[in-house]
């Protein structure tokens, strides 16, 4: 497999014997190079001695040298400063566009590797490297998740950058629609964000006074003033009647299908007129909530700032259809947890890099090691393994390994399948 032959040249897993091309001429292998995950070569800018002259280049990695051919590199320019061609099996000889032929070398996979990898492979306990773990230095652990944490920082500030991108880079309405999402706590997240993006903030805005009239234009864009208004209370009629006179005045799209949002197995607490009513009281009560939270020195600040509460009437209702026992509803604590983690701390880390301002990325990743830990399947799953998870920058971490290494098999590219892979 390519992708074995990848990692055993990366890692300069070679055999004890003398490494030499094909037509006979001894290789030694100084450096192999960086792993290229763009087009081109697979490798850049190794270092290696054929036949004693020093050579400094690209690698290419083939399971058989016919794929040269296949793959077309014999007329592609970009594959001309190929050094080295690393091969399971040499079935042709390869050239350069001008002609010139490419020094070529087979390269076994060492059995053990290719074994322990199977295992990985074909195990159906979950994580394949459970029997590793307990076991492994802290340092090599830390070192691992540290690189997580950061990749997902990474990642999150990307995509952050998309939405800035659709909304003509205005940091307030961004991190509005990313709260947004992050309200919906996974079931309903593509529907709140869905939804945020169709809120015309700067209409908002100009009745940002009214906290009735924000929960119309919240509630009506969500479509969830369209039913019938036969049988509905008074303030359900109140609504559905400012949102029609507000969406005359600018204009509105249609609101969303209210078949977009989902309703079983959700927690009362978690249904969507209880969460836009929070979001609608707390865009009703902050002015400049964006800038107050990246001036926000600690997590409990954050909290303070986001914990909203709802309008009186929604503390005995979690619809418009059905009555419940009075109490405030406010969002809790683990919500707030939550919120920070998959929020606060990305925008601190995004808008820090925007700014270049190093402080605000240490306080992402400071506020990151100061919360608990998330408790899902997934922490549950790896501490479970003999993988302890004590904060929040580890199940982020955790988080990004299931997501982007274990769920799509990609042992060779994690330190742990490394691991697992060098012991006997």
């Amino acid at each position: 497999m390519e992708q074995l032959l990848h990692y055993v040249w990366k890692h300069k897993i070679f055999p004890l014997s003398a490494l030499q091309t094909t037509s006979g001429q001894p290789v030694e292998v100084i450096d192999p190079g960086l792993p290229n995950i763009n087009a081109g070569p697979d490798f850049f800018n190794a270092k290696l001695k054929i036949d004693g002259t020093l050579w400094v280049g690209n690698v290419e990695v083939h399971t058989r040298a016919s794929d040269w051919l296949l793959h077309r590199h014999d007329r592609d320019k970009a594959y001309d400063n190929v050094i080295l061609h690393v091969v399971g099996e040499s079935n042709c000889d390869v050239y350069r566009t001008n002609g010139e032929l490419i020094p070529q070398m087979v390269l076994a996979c060492p059995e053990t590797v290719s074994r322990r990898y199977e295992e990985l492979r074909q195990t159906e306990i979950y994580p394949p490297c459970y029997s590793i773990l307990a076991s492994l230095p802290k340092l090599t652990v830390h070192s691992w998740l540290s690189a997580l944490q950061v990749e997902r920082f990474e990642q999150k500030a990307r995509a952050i950058s998309c939405r800035l991108e659709r909304c003509n880079h205005h940091w307030e309405d961004v991190f509005f629609i990313t709260l947004a999402r992050n309200f919906g706590f996974g079931l309903n997240g593509d529907a709140f964000e869905a939804w945020a993006n169709r809120l015309p903030f700067r209409a908002v805005d100009k009745h940002r006074d009214s906290l009735l009239q924000v929960e119309a234009f919240f509630l009506g864009q969500a479509g969830l003033l369209e039913e019938d208004s036969a049988g509905m209370d008074d303030y359900y009629l109140k609504l559905q009647k400012e949102f029609r006179y507000l969406q005359h005045k600018f204009g509105l799209a249609a609101p969303m299908s209210v078949e977009q949002w989902r309703f079983l197995r959700l927690r009362p607490d978690n249904f969507p007129h209880v969460r836009l009513a929070q979001l609608a009281k707390l865009y009703h009560k902050e002015r400049a909530l964006f800038s107050r939270v990246m001036e926000a020195e600690t997590p409990e600040a954050v909290k303070k700032i986001l914990s909203a509460d709802t309008s009186v009437y929604w503390e005995e209702h979690f619809n418009f259809r059905k009555v419940s026992p009075r109490r405030e509803k406010r969002v809790g604590d683990g919500a707030l947890n939550l919120i920070a983690i998959n929020t606060v701390i990305p925008f601190l880390y995004a808008y820090g890099m925007h700014k270049a301002d190093d402080a605000l990325c240490d306080r992402a990743t400071r506020f990151l090691e100061s919360l608990k830990a998330e408790n899902n399947h997934v922490t549950r799953l790896w501490d479970g393994a003999g993988l302890p998870v004590s904060t929040a920058a580890d199940s982020q971490a955790l988080l990004q390994l299931q997501k982007e290494y274990c769920d799509k098999k990609d042992c060779l590219c994690c330190r742990f399948g490394y691991e697992y892979l060098r012991r006997r």
